[in-house]
């Protein structure tokens, strides 16, 4: 039987990467308290406590503006945690899994961004990511990067809890519409996962980075429109003004095309990711009918 550590046990990720990997070995997951990534001491003793056959990175700093102001710290988390945590499996022959970002692109391309394409991230939480996926390459050894986007889930701090607050709150909301990307559900990104894990794969000759987002893309505006589309509500939802990414402005600068191919994952693995319009309808029907879950401790990283 297979061991898994998950790291950011109470993220968002590692809420649903508990769930799909349950039954499918020996889980250990460990929240902020357990394995506080900025200390890379914590880092060191989780993983040769635990000494797990796969090691699942689902913690992370994802406070993209906050991060315009908190530089190092984004980068203690993001940047060298990844390299620590690839050291400690090479020295037990574990597979290291991470997720990374969309936001290593600078979106000029007007195509679907492959694994490919220069990278050049236009905010510092791009810049820690693509610091971490850097990290573990140098490291080498088993490991598997996977660059995600706008994740979404019927728990934590994202888009879809946000927008199910504020569009019962408020008449009008106007958000921007011509930053294009794909919403991509924590639950298809843990299904999606355990299913290439569990597949028997040695991992030394098809290891590296992959995309792996929901089918389709949209804007911000677009995936509003959808969700109020969809969710119930007890009075009417607030009416949708897309905007130009110029009239709100952020600390951090986002790319106007975030959309990433999927194409090598298909081939490397045969998985596909549902549409992120069918993932949504799952996530709401969960917010319904919230399911019994066993978790750990403490809050992971923000």
């Amino acid at each position: 039987m297979k061991r898994f550590l998950i790291l950011g046990a109470h993220g968002q990720l590692g809420r649903e990467l508990q769930a799909a990997f349950s039954s499918a070995g020996d889980v250990i997951a460990h929240s902020r308290t357990a394995c506080d990534l900025r200390d890379p001491f914590s880092v060191r003793i989780a993983i040769r406590t635990a000494r797990p056959d796969v090691i699942l990175n689902a913690a992370a700093y994802t406070a993209v503006d906050r991060a315009e102001s908190e530089p190092d710290l984004a980068m203690l988390i993001n940047g060298e945690a990844p390299g620590i945590m690839a050291e400690e499996a090479n020295k037990i022959g574990a597979l290291l899994v991470h997720y990374s970002t969309d936001y290593v692109f600078d979106g000029s391309k007007s195509e679907p961004w492959t694994e490919d394409d220069l990278v050049n991230p236009l905010n510092v939480y791009g810049e820690t990511k693509l610091a971490g996926e850097r990290g573990i390459q140098q490291i080498g050894g088993r490991f598997v990067i996977f660059r995600t986007s706008w994740v979404f889930a019927p728990h934590g701090h994202n888009f879809l809890r946000t927008m199910l607050r504020l569009g019962q709150e408020r008449e009008e909301l106007k958000i921007v519409n011509d930053q294009r990307g794909a919403p991509t559900s924590a639950s298809a990104l843990a299904v999606a996962t355990r299913s290439i894990l569990t597949a028997g794969r040695t991992f030394d000759e098809v290891g590296g980075i992959y995309h792996m987002t929901c089918a389709g893309e949209t804007t911000w505006a677009g995936f509003a429109q959808s969700i109020f589309a969809k969710a119930h509500a007890n009075k009417p939802w607030a009416s949708v003004i897309g905007i130009p990414a110029s009239q709100y402005p952020t600390p951090a600068r986002r790319p106007s095309n975030s959309v990433l191919s999927n194409a090598k994952l298909k081939a490397a693995f045969g998985v596909v990711l549902p549409s992120w319009e069918t993932a949504l309808d799952e996530a709401l029907r969960t917010l319904e009918t919230p399911p019994e879950r066993t978790l750990s401790q403490a809050e992971s990283h923000p």
